[in-house]
């Protein structure tokens, strides 16, 4: 049986008179690291202007200063320095026995590096956590180096082709390969898998949806961390993964592209997605 090509938007989230910030998401972002700080505020600050109700993050401690002066919105979990005594403490403490009430869904990997304790926190994370999560960036790369995820269908996987190269040892050129790959890598791995590049893929075996837009000035250094912003905050709406990384990047490449009308190509900064994601939702709206 083939697959379905799916062309249309799903709708997003509707705004109710009756609701409360509870309505729109309960979030979890494990993001940043001394050498990467910047990559928690970028998440943090897409996840809030996607619609986000309550945005969570765990970060080193040592960031703390940093993180409320760019996101004072965001609730702040600080974490122990790596190596520091208390630090797996901590990390049982963030990720106990009522983890999956606390969340509606998690993104986690943007900036968060490889060492041993973050190794530790997505370990944890993938033990205990059944409901709708994001792996992006060094969560991909843990997993690559051998970390176990076992197979689940409420998980996204977001890599760049470099990425994917680590994950699967293959890559894909081309739309018949990507699509290819993809459906191969959904079909083992479980879950929805979104292949960044230019016509981005999202393939979860069954569906797959090719994204139109965007442009060459958003491959830049923390792009990636706005979208990993963008499809939790979308999880934590209700949607279901296909519809979160759909939606995720299509509107992540419009706000890209609207971004550039003002400001050209070239000087395209990851911060100038996020501040053009209200206008990209607004447009979406009205097109509905």
């Amino acid at each position: 049986m083939g697959t379905l090509h799916i062309t249309e938007l799903p709708p997003l989230p509707k705004r109710e008179p009756d609701s409360h910030k509870g309505t729109y998401g309960r979030i979890l972002l494990v993001a940043g690291s001394p050498a990467m700080p910047g990559a928690a505020v970028l998440a943090a600050r897409a996840a809030l202007r996607s619609g986000a109700g309550l945005v969570t993050v765990a970060f080193a401690g040592s960031l703390t200063a940093t993180f409320t002066a760019a996101v004072p919105e965001a609730i702040q979990f600080p974490l122990p320095e790596p190596g520091a005594p208390e630090h797996d403490a901590e990390i049982d403490h963030l990720i106990g026995d009522d983890f999956r009430e606390r969340f509606d869904a998690i993104g986690i990997g943007p900036g968060l590096g490889t060492s041993t304790a973050s190794r530790k926190v997505l370990a944890r994370v993938l033990e205990v956590y059944d409901g709708p999560q994001v792996l992006d960036a060094d969560a991909l790369n843990l997993v690559a180096e051998g970390l176990p995820a076992p197979p689940s269908e409420k998980r996204i996987w977001t890599p760049h082709p470099g990425e994917f190269q680590r994950l699967t040892g293959t890559t894909p050129s081309g739309d018949a390969e990507r699509l290819e790959e993809t459906r191969r890598f959904a079909g083992e791995r479980g879950g929805t898998v979104l292949l960044k590049g230019n016509r981005t893929v999202v393939h979860n075996g069954d569906r797959f949806y090719v994204n139109l837009t965007g442009n060459p000035g958003m491959a830049t250094a923390g792009s990636g961390d706005v979208l990993t912003g963008t499809i939790t905050a979308l999880l934590g709406q209700g949607l279901d993964g296909f519809e979160a990384s759909q939606l995720g990047a299509y509107l992540h490449g419009y706000a890209g592209d609207i971004a550039a009308e003002s400001l050209g190509q070239p000087s395209l900064t990851a911060g100038d997605l996020i501040d053009y994601l209200p206008e990209a939702f607004r447009r979406t709206l009205e097109a509905e």
